[in-house]
């Protein structure tokens, strides 16, 4: 299993050439992906063979399948190396912004965050087309300050309040510890852990940082849908998994079930309950 920092800049991840920190996108990912990709499969070739799979969640909904779709592309032109590519999968993806952003208020009205009045003032003043007007924005603020201080990737998570003091692995954990990020930032900045990892600690992102705001400040391209892409993969007969959890309401259950009606593919086995025992799971619940 490979995991991969992209784009340069980000994580522990950096380019020698300054300005390619100001030259970012999504062609630009892509295009760093494959390359560290063929690169890797030249290095380790007893790996060729394998069957290749591409996974990612919220922002990789553009990532996954714009690299599939590439490594496709040059599977087929002479002289490239092949990759086997056999699926993709993608968790609570961010696939149209419009769309992903529509789902967001409509996941706050449903799972009862914001008022009925705020809600339909939303509607009434958004029309989630790209074009956003100044009282759009105000009703948005709104509900974003009617739902108050909640993890909007976890919204049944409580706030971190002493990054301090991290749970004991003996200890049950209830919705996922929502001081994770604070750990994991503490962890990825002891000094054996760099020395281990081998990482730059001269580079851009140093002290490890969970974004990189000179990477985002300067993003050059976004589509703003990836759907013809998710249909190009499925036409090509790649397979292609999206699935969502039910608790984030950023990249939310809501947009890929909105997503997935706008695909309108033939369902080939109807909806079920996910049970185990006879049990329907409550997937919120850890223990």
């Amino acid at each position: 299993m490979l995991f991969v920092e992209i784009p340069a800049g980000v994580g522990y991840s950096y380019s020698n050439t300054t300005s390619d920190y100001h030259n970012t996108g999504d062609k630009r990912s892509t295009d760093d992906a494959y390359t560290f990709l063929v690169n890797w499969l030249e290095r380790f070739p007893k790996y060729r063979d394998r069957d290749f799979f591409i996974t990612g969640e919220s922002y990789a909904g553009h990532y996954v399948p714009e690299l599939a779709n590439l490594i496709i592309s040059n599977n087929r032109a002479r002289g490239a190396t092949n990759v086997k590519l056999k699926g993709v999968a993608i968790g609570n993806a961010d696939l149209q912004y419009n769309l992903t952003l529509r789902a967001t208020f409509d996941y706050f009205w449903m799972h009862a965050m914001i008022s009925g009045k705020t809600y339909r003032t939303v509607q009434a003043n958004c029309g989630f087309n790209g074009t956003y007007t100044k009282d759009c924005d105000n009703a948005m603020n709104l509900a974003i300050k009617e739902k108050g201080n909640v993890d909007d990737y976890n919204i049944y998570a409580p706030i971190c309040r002493d990054a301090s003091s991290p749970l004991r692995s003996s200890d049950p954990v209830v919705f996922g510890d929502p001081c994770t990020n604070h750990y994991v930032s503490s962890y990825l900045n002891r000094p054996e852990v760099q020395r281990a990892l081998h990482a730059n600690t001269t580079g851009l992102n140093y002290p490890w940082t969970d974004c990189s705001q000179l990477v985002f400040d300067n993003w050059k391209d976004s589509p703003e849908t990836v759907l013809p892409s998710i249909r190009k993969l499925i036409s090509s007969g790649t397979r292609v998994w999206l699935y969502s959890g039910d608790m984030d309401a950023v990249c939310s259950v809501t947009s890929t079930q909105y997503a997935l009606d706008i695909l309108d593919l033939p369902t080939e086995t109807s909806w079920r309950p996910w049970r185990v025992n006879n049990e329907v799971k409550n997937p919120r619940l850890i223990t």
